[in-house]
């Protein structure tokens, strides 16, 4: 089987949609960003995938990585999706430029 999906199929996961949202965003400022409809729409479904992916990590593999701040990624995409009109842009963009770079690094640190 090609695609075992264990912690590390789901860790890459991960990865990718976080990859995917820094490069996207990578040359937007907050007004460029607050404008771009569909930019935004890609961005909280990565965000969505991401919360979904971890959730599906073992209960061990969260413990072992207590550093990354699951509950964080888990609320978030609870925002996104239930309260969807209250999610501010602001957020979700200082979340992108001060958050992730960090998340990325440490979940790749895993891999390794």
């Amino acid at each position: 089987m090609d695609n075992i999906k264990d912690n590390y199929y789901y860790l890459k996961k991960i990865i990718n949609d976080i990859t995917f949202i820094i490069e996207s965003t990578k040359n937007y400022s907050l007004e460029e960003f607050d404008e771009d409809e569909l930019v935004n729409s890609a961005v909280n479904f990565k965000f969505i995938q991401i919360s979904e992916n971890a959730n599906k990590l073992t209960t061990d593999f969260i413990l072992s990585n207590g550093d990354i701040p699951w509950h964080k990624i888990k609320g978030l995409r609870n925002k996104i999706v239930h309260d969807y009109d209250n999610v501010f842009f602001d957020v979700i963009y200082n979340t992108i430029k001060e958050n992730l770079p960090d998340l990325l690094e440490q979940l790749k640190s895993i891999i390794k």
